[in-house]
């Protein structure tokens, strides 16, 4: 029903800066919660944050006031911006699309293939 495909990730120095983008298809964007997962090797796969169908930002206390989610509906694309990077930051991170589903009375994930981000001097 929605393809994700994510974008952006990369090799950065502590401190620095770096934007993801993950663009949906196959699906009516506006009504989906889009939201960001990261897992490091050997780790669970955790929340980063969210952003819903009007608009409404949240993200986790680890990277509060360094990380921030927007969304352009018109280009169906989501963003992640991460900003004063840390070695701990460093992931895979994953785009997730979710919507409840009426039919089945449940929620409806769909997930992308996620991008490597390296946080390292």
């Amino acid at each position: 029903q929605v393809q994700l495909v994510e974008s952006g990730g990369g090799l950065v120095q502590p401190g620095g800066s770096l934007r993801l983008s993950c663009a949906a298809s196959g699906s009516i964007f506006s009504l989906y919660t889009m939201g960001w997962y990261r897992q490091a090797p050997g780790k669970q796969r955790e929340l980063v944050g969210s952003i819903n169908s009007i608009g409404s930002i949240n993200v986790v206390d680890s990277v509060k006031g360094r990380f921030t989610i927007s969304r352009d509906n018109a280009k169906k694309t989501t963003y992640l911006q991460m900003n004063s990077l840390k070695p701990e930051d460093t992931a895979v991170y994953i785009c997730n699309a979710r919507r409840y589903d009426s039919i089945r009375s449940r929620m409806n994930d769909s997930w992308g293939q996620g991008t490597q981000v390296t946080v390292s001097s």
